[in-house]
């Protein structure tokens, strides 16, 4: 494991940190000296590398477009050498503003212009596909492309905007859930175990050159969801209506609806993501961590 902790926490890998078989480096991929010998001796490589959360975007937005690009660059760079299997994890992010009900992996994709910042997640995330790809046609080099949509889980922080763990927080407080924008955007949330269960059948597949969603296909609209975390915590919480100006800045730009079409993955593995909202929500209050 290669990781910068620069949004994440050493201590989520406490259930098996002292498994002989991990060995855990501290470092950015890109500057990382002994990254060409350590893919050198890899066999399989999983690229989730990158920066994360709305409010990281909004606020950091060099950092967010260095960390995709680089980063992504580095580990491509080093696995050619070798035609190591790669995967790259990408996002439903790069659809855009489309409005289709469902988003398939030969869609045109429809990005916001340069000059709303929100979509410079999206546009650097694309460009990791393009770069990808073009390895792969250009090198030979076995890689291919999973779009995560939402996914959840246990360890998951609030820090950066990720709404479920925020939620959870609040809910426990018994302070307001705040819903950004009317509430009545959707999602499709995907639990952890679910998407790592999908990117270890891709790598058997050898599918490389391909993209493939990864996600969920319930959808639920963002104020249901506040609605379902307190329920379930047994909250005396209220929903508070926050619009996106406010929450953000003038201009932000939102996706109305994410859901994946599956199909494609299911075909390949014989696998889709089945854990329902209800199950994720309560297996994510068990043992999260906070915001």
């Amino acid at each position: 494991v290669i990781d910068d902790l620069s949004t994440g926490r050493l201590e989520n890998l406490s259930p098996v940190i002292g498994n002989p078989q991990l060995r855990v480096i501290t470092a950015k991929v890109s500057e990382f000296e002994g990254l060409g010998d350590l893919v050198k001796g890899s066999s399989e490589i999983y690229h989730l590398a990158a920066a994360v959360g709305v409010e990281l975007v909004i606020q950091s937005p060099i950092r967010t477009i260095q960390t995709n690009l680089h980063e992504t660059e580095a580990i491509l760079e080093a696995a050619s050498a070798t035609s190591v299997p790669l995967i790259i994890a990408s996002t439903s992010e790069v659809y855009g503003k489309s409005e289709k009900e469902v988003f398939s992996e030969d869609d045109d994709l429809l990005i916001g212009p340069p000059t709303l910042g929100r979509w410079s997640y999206a546009c650097s995330k694309l460009m990791d596909e393009f770069l990808a790809l073009a390895f792969h046609a250009e090198r030979k080099l076995p890689v291919l492309i999973a779009r995560l949509f939402n996914t959840v889980g246990p360890r998951q922080t609030g820090r950066y905007g990720m709404v479920l763990p925020r939620f959870i927080a609040a809910a426990r407080k018994n302070a307001p859930l705040q819903v950004y924008g009317n509430g009545k955007q959707t999602r499709c949330f995907c639990d952890v175990s679910d998407t790592v269960e999908a990117l270890l059948r891709l790598m058997k597949t050898a599918a490389w050159g391909e993209v493939f969603n990864i996600g969920s296909t319930q959808e639920v609209a963002i104020s249901d969801l506040a609605k379902e975390v307190i329920r379930l915590t047994e909250s005396a919480s209220r929903i508070e209506v926050i619009s996106y100006e406010k929450a953000y800045a003038r201009g932000f730009q939102d996706m109305f609806r994410r859901k994946p079409c599956t199909r494609k993955l299911l075909l390949a593995t014989g696998f889709q993501p089945s854990t329902p909202l209800e199950g994720i929500i309560k297996r994510t209050l068990a043992k999260n961590l906070g915001a």
